[in-house]
């Protein structure tokens, strides 16, 4: 006889971004299948992608979900930064049929998969041991620059849910202050965003021609990794370069406002990309060039968060939470 109550499994979990929607069904505490990305620009709204994902993949009806999303989440109406999805999350659950639905920032989530992350999921940037118990440092550029945190507590750690990537751009030299004001003068505000994220990689370049007296090339992200990895384009690594230094200072300032001993986290689309020359670009000498507080910073260890799919686990803990409380 049926209880006419929700079933518990499949859940679907989802990581939606700037560029791309992550999905997948947890089938079981943990366990993730079904996992597919779709392109966000391929769907007219955030219901149109869940609904397509679900018609493949769903055997039978999910009553539970959970979606980390690259947006502050503030009340039940979403608008997301990068992209044009707007919707009402009450509106969403209730069209899908679902029992429930949980909305987190996508860092948010990110930071809730940091306790479950398996160690050979992480590559050490330097640092020593993490403390026991302090707090975890996250902070992310993809399309754009995700900030967030575990603040430990007696039952475990709660999740910061906050903007940090907005904050104004930190100039550490006069280069860097030259580059600020580039981007000053076509934005007006330089948030820390504008610079370490994908389209702040193209920025950084411009920039730097423009200091050269060059003109830039019509290059894309992609094409000023690949050109400055390469050696290709002496222009494209030094704006690597900068990019890491810069994410060196981001990552010690949010280290040290946090008092973040039991490590900092790099997640985001750009930096595991760039591994092997990651462990030897300027972001850990930067990081650690605090002044009186540079032996503090050099025994932080920073990982890489070098996982296909963790923000997914993420949102199945902060689903879990929500289903037991």
């Amino acid at each position: 006889m049926s209880t006419g109550l929700p079933k518990a499994w499949p859940r679907l979990v989802a990581d939606i971004g700037g560029t791309n929607a992550r999905f997948a069904l947890e089938t079981a505490p943990g366990v993730l299948e079904d996992v597919e990305v779709l392109p966000c620009a391929g769907f007219a709204t955030l219901e149109a992608a869940m609904r397509s994902y679900l018609a493949r993949v769903a055997a039978h009806a999910v009553s539970h979900a959970a979606i980390g999303i690259a947006n502050p989440v503030t009340g039940d109406w979403v608008q997301m930064t990068n992209h044009h999805w707007a919707f009402s999350i009450e509106a969403t659950r209730q069209a899908l049929g679902l029992a429930s639905l949980v909305v987190i920032n996508d860092f948010t989530a990110l930071a809730l998969s940091l306790p479950h992350l398996p160690a050979d999921e992480l590559v050490q940037v330097g640092g020593g041991e993490p403390v026991a118990g302090g707090p975890l440092a996250l902070i992310g550029p993809g399309t754009g620059l995700g900030v967030s945190a575990l603040i430990p507590h007696a039952g475990g750690y709660t999740p910061l849910s906050g903007e940090g990537g907005h904050v104004s751009f930190a100039p550490f030299d006069e280069r860097e202050a030259a580059v600020w004001r580039f981007a000053r003068d076509r934005f007006g505000h330089v948030s820390a965003e504008r610079l370490l994220s994908g389209p702040g990689l193209v920025l950084i370049y411009q920039a730097l021609a423009a200091l050269a007296g060059e003109d830039a090339a019509d290059y894309s992200a992609a094409d000023i990794t690949e050109r400055g990895l390469t050696g290709q384009c002496p222009r494209c690594r030094e704006t690597l370069d900068a990019f890491c230094a810069m994410l060196g200072t981001a990552s010690a300032n949010l280290a040290l406002t946090l008092g973040a001993r039991g490590g900092v986290y790099l997640g985001g689309g750009i930096v595991p990309r760039l591994i092997d020359y990651f462990k030897t670009s300027p972001f850990r000498p930067r990081f650690e060039d605090k002044g009186r507080f540079s032996a503090y910073m050099a025994a932080i260890p920073v990982y890489v968060i070098d996982s296909r799919y963790p923000a997914l686990i993420g949102a199945s803990a902060a689903l879990a939470a929500h289903l037991e409380h």
